[in-house]
């Protein structure tokens, strides 16, 4: 015979104060670790908005950074030869050369600097980018003008539409605020690609070549062919496998988040014990009355482990209240590949939330299971002389 669910819920109730108590301490450990996965999925988002299934980058040979890639404008002017790439309505092919820089620059956490993206590229690169502006304008070819995104806009204090940017050989006027939606171009200054390459000393050469196949099947065919071309030598690679390989700038956070919520893991399951264990010695009269009434040794352990869970379980969802005011917030991580500050939002999701309420439920078995076979092996007599 198995004891009601009710008398559980009763039990908690009736002991609010050291519920509330072990619920917030298992809480306060979820939501360390639903914090941290917010950051690496919104990390994660940025990156796979990014890429476009229908475009190709192209570096160097062996490249995988395009902040250390070199490409000619001769090779560039080659690549716009295969009959791979995709052609507007003019019949031009659809290929940005383009230059990547970093640059410095005072943010609102940092006054003495953070590295930012700076990338040089003509009309076609934004034609091949989903991105818009949402205050002043794009910058005109052969002027000193860049458009910021909508993440450095925010963050530097300099990167404002009427301010003036030094960086190259002097300054540059700031006319316009894209926005990117969710990709990693957010935090990205946009110029004119003939301008920034003649600031850099780099007029034959640039970083990359965005290209856009005809169509998904136009893609491998066209990666490979790239790849084997020795007079080109180059390296091909999908534009959305580019931006994958960028989410390694993660592991570090999400690593430690984890190490940290695992330490905090310890100390809440001790609490769940201890508490369960004072419910069993508290206890005493009602575990020797529920024995006498015929209720079996099985199911005093499965009712108090089960009481074990659901305490967990209230701890669990405390923890998702607790971060989910961080969805949407705005932070920024180094990327190990651009070697610049990448701006991104937290998502909380319930993908995310998932994984803390487990966590919360394996730490509520670990603190509930010996309270419950303490529970479950006490003799009737002894049990009613504890009263």
């Amino acid at each position: 015979m198995a004891i009601p669910i009710a008398y559980n819920f009763r039990n908690l109730i009736v002991r609010k104060t050291t519920t509330v108590m072990t619920a917030l301490g298992i809480g306060l450990t979820v939501a360390v670790l639903v914090a941290d996965l917010a950051l690496v999925n919104g990390l994660r988002q940025a990156f796979q908005s990014t890429g476009n299934p229908l475009h190709v980058l192209v570096l160097r040979k062996g490249g995988t950074a395009e902040l250390s890639s070199s490409i000619s404008r001769e090779v560039y002017h080659d690549l716009q030869t295969n009959p791979a790439i995709a052609r507007d309505a003019e019949g031009r092919p659809m290929a940005s050369l383009e230059m990547v820089a970093v640059i410095s620059m005072a943010s609102v956490d940092s006054p003495q600097g953070m590295s930012i993206s700076l990338r040089g590229l003509d009309a076609v690169g934004r034609e091949l980018r989903d991105v818009h502006i949402v205050k002043g304008r794009w910058f005109q070819e052969g002027r000193r003008e860049v458009v910021v995104g909508k993440s450095v806009a925010k963050r530097y204090p300099e990167a404002v539409i009427g301010k003036q940017i030094h960086f190259g050989k002097g300054l540059w006027d700031v006319v316009g605020v894209m926005d990117a939606g969710q990709s990693a171009f957010n935090s990205e200054i946009w110029g004119d690609l003939n301008q920034i390459t003649s600031d850099f000393n780099r007029v034959d050469n640039a970083s990359s070549v965005l290209l856009s196949a005809a169509d998904a099947t136009a893609v491998p065919a066209l990666v490979n062919s790239l790849n084997d071309d020795r007079r080109l030598n180059v390296t091909a690679i999908p534009e959305q496998t580019y931006y994958d390989n960028q989410t390694n700038a993660g592991a570090p956070i999400e690593m430690l988040g984890i190490f940290v919520a695992v330490i905090m893991a310890v100390g809440s399951s001790f609490a769940a014990m201890n508490t369960m264990f004072a419910a069993v010695s508290r206890r005493a009269t009602e575990i020797g009355t529920l024995r006498v009434l015929g209720f079996s040794r099985l199911s005093i352990l499965t009712s108090f482990f089960f009481e074990s869970l659901l305490l967990a379980g209230i701890g669990g969802a405390v923890g998702c209240l607790l971060a989910l005011p961080l969805n949407g917030m705005t932070t920024a991580v180094g990327s190990f590949a651009t070697f610049s500050e990448i701006a991104f939002n937290f998502r909380v999701t319930p993908a995310v939330m998932l994984p803390g309420v487990i966590f919360a439920l394996v730490l509520g078995a670990a603190g509930g299971l010996l309270p419950a076979r303490s529970a479950a092996r006490k003799e009737i007599l002894v049990a009613l002389r504890e009263a």
